[in-house]
């Protein structure tokens, strides 16, 4: 099963591989027109040189920073005390790890781990769990459209894999991926009808995998059932009640074997809606 099932959306509008590889062709190409450059005001060879430092400062400028990623989190849990799903939140301080620790009276304190793309190494290996937190959760905020989430969630997953079955004492009870793209014309989201308005937006819900203990051994909730009491509290600010919170709540599975590990990724989004993507 392709990676790309691993989230139920998709992304609008991604260009193909063969539309990517014309408009590098292209980027080449006018490096070798002396004279469109030269009516531009440049030389190849001053177009050689800033090339590669346009592309980066293009990247930065489109990608979103983390101050923005911190804005909309922000928001995010602000909606979750004004919805009186959680009674209160303490923000990171500045220039320590970006951990959030919810505040919850039926449950105790939850912590929220900030991170960007999945796919990246510091946004799936670079945590750790506090000692306070009943139950942690990777949140990952991605506005990369190079690939559909479910590619992201599914690299991502990867390599907390690696973690989980590595000798670090720490494990997360989950996975979170959502972030100002979703439910945008970008990314059109199939969860939509529980929308709610949020910082002048429609939001959806996002989505959640519970992972593995690993105490469940060898087939480590390969069939989803491990509950965690977080995703119902966090889905009841989308107006879910928690009859129907693990219908919106996903899985992530490992299995281990002398022939290696496997995972199994399912999402849910509504009654009878899943996607499940697999993989060694």
């Amino acid at each position: 099963m392709s990676p790309e099932q691993a989230a139920p959306c998709r992304h609008r509008g991604a260009p193909p591989e063969g539309v990517v590889a014309q408009v590098v062709k292209l980027i080449r190409t006018i490096g070798e027109d002396r004279a469109f450059l030269k009516s531009r005001g440049l030389s190849p060879e001053e177009y050689r040189l800033a090339l590669p430092v346009a592309i980066e400062q293009m990247r930065g400028q489109s990608s979103a920073s983390n101050r923005e990623r911190r804005a909309f989190l922000g928001l995010m849990l602000d909606h979750l005390v004004a919805s009186c799903a959680i009674d209160g939140y303490t923000p990171p301080e500045y220039g320590s790890d970006t951990v959030y620790r919810l505040s919850i009276a039926e449950l105790g304190d939850v912590a929220i781990i900030q991170k960007g793309c999945p796919d990246g190494k510091h946004s799936s290996v670079a945590w750790s769990v506090p000692d306070w937190a009943v139950e942690a959760y990777l949140w990952w905020l991605c506005p990369s459209l190079k690939n559909d989430p479910g590619w992201h969630v599914s690299a991502g997953v990867k390599r907390l894999r690696t973690e989980f079955f590595s000798e670090r004492p720490d494990a997360l009870d989950g996975v979170i991926f959502h972030n100002g793209t979703c439910g945008t014309d970008h990314r059109p989201c199939p969860k939509m009808r529980h929308a709610v308005r949020i910082g002048g937006a429609d939001v959806p819900p996002p989505c959640i995998w519970a992972l593995p203990k690993r105490a469940d051994g060898p087939d480590y909730n390969w069939n989803g059932a491990r509950t965690l009491r977080f995703p119902a509290i966090f889905l009841s600010a989308f107006g879910l009640t928690p009859s129907h919170a693990p219908l919106y709540t996903g899985y992530v599975g490992f299995k281990q074997s002398p022939s290696g590990s496997r995972t199994t990724i399912t999402s849910r989004f509504g009654p009878g809606k899943t996607t499940t993507s697999r993989s060694s």
